[in-house]
């Protein structure tokens, strides 16, 4: 990590990670947050999906609404659990239909939970490689995939878990989006390894501003990812000063990208969390505004 924060050198491309509002009030302030973000024009966003055809319905309206009602090129996540490769494929028609033509390809969470050992539904897609696959057989459509700088929790070891990346890839995934981490050394020496592997598919590290430190620490219990020393030594006495956490957890996502920036990294996928305000205060001290992105985006020749 850097000390302090400063502008980037050259323009960095992004994408933004959202999740469906559960009730009216949240539907509210997520659209909030899409406008809000919407204004930096990123590379694309996903909203991601639970497992079952209970949680579909959400996922479906919110990538429609933002398909139907704004400008931004979507990305729907979709899970393999407690599905037929049939199912999952009327799925994958159906959200081609309404104009989805990208997706984040997942294998999901275990039926009974976190922690719990997972099982392949009978007849379904084994893991997300073969979803990869899958979709793939069904449309040319634009597919990301997960990875994970600190190994899945379920892998063996990392050499397991870059196999599984390398299946992803082969099977025709266009690039891979991190889980989140806050050690940037563990990204570079996974991504070498990656490289080493013979996988070339673009890695976007996955960029967690702090929202909530106390929720960060549960989400990382459950995926894996480690939480430094430093990030307890900066925030962890900022509980009770809400002002003050937000503006450190925006220096140190700034801190985050710039670090990684000058590593040779110049693509990131951010979790909103579905909140724009500490986003934005990254950006600001990142120096990119709306105003500017537009000019970056020529200078990066992005065509959409």
């Amino acid at each position: 990590m850097t000390d302090g924060t400063g502008a980037l050198t050259r323009p960095i491309v992004y994408s933004f990670e959202f999740f469906p509002p559960k009730s009216e009030d949240a539907a509210a302030g997520w659209w909030r947050a899409v406008e809000a973000l919407s204004a930096y024009d990123p590379a694309f966003v996903s909203v991601t999906y639970g497992a079952g055809a209970s949680s579909q319905a959400p996922t479906f309206d919110a990538v429609k609404r933002l398909i139907d009602e704004t400008d931004l090129v979507t990305a729907s996540h979709l899970t393999v659990v407690k599905a037929t490769s049939g199912e999952v494929d009327n799925v994958i028609r159906r959200f081609r239909d309404a104009g989805v033509k990208r997706f984040v390809a997942l294998r999901g969470d275990a039926p009974d939970g976190v922690g719990a050992a997972y099982r392949p539904h009978p007849g379904g897609y084994a893991n997300a490689a073969a979803l990869v696959a899958g979709l793939k057989a069904i449309d040319d459509f634009d597919i990301s995939v997960s990875a994970y700088p600190e190994k899945h929790p379920e892998s063996a070891d990392r050499a397991a878990d870059i196999a599984m990346l390398k299946a992803k890839a082969d099977n025709g995934a266009d690039r891979a989006l991190t889980q989140f981490f806050f050690d940037n050394d563990v990204f570079e020496d996974y991504l070498n390894d990656v490289r080493r592997a013979g996988i070339t598919l673009p890695v976007l590290p996955g960029i967690m501003p702090v929202q909530n430190l106390n929720q960060l620490k549960r989400f990382a219990a459950m995926c894996g990812a480690s939480i430094p020393d430093f990030l307890e030594k900066r925030l962890g006495g900022l509980v009770d000063d809400p002002a003050a956490h937000f503006e450190v957890a925006a220096d140190i996502a700034a801190e985050q990208v710039l670090d990684l920036q000058k590593r040779g990294i110049s693509e990131f996928h951010f979790y909103t969390m579905n909140r724009s305000k500490l986003l934005i205060a990254v950006f600001d001290r990142l120096g990119i505004t709306p105003a500017e992105r537009e000019s970056d985006e020529k200078m990066l020749g992005r065509t959409g």
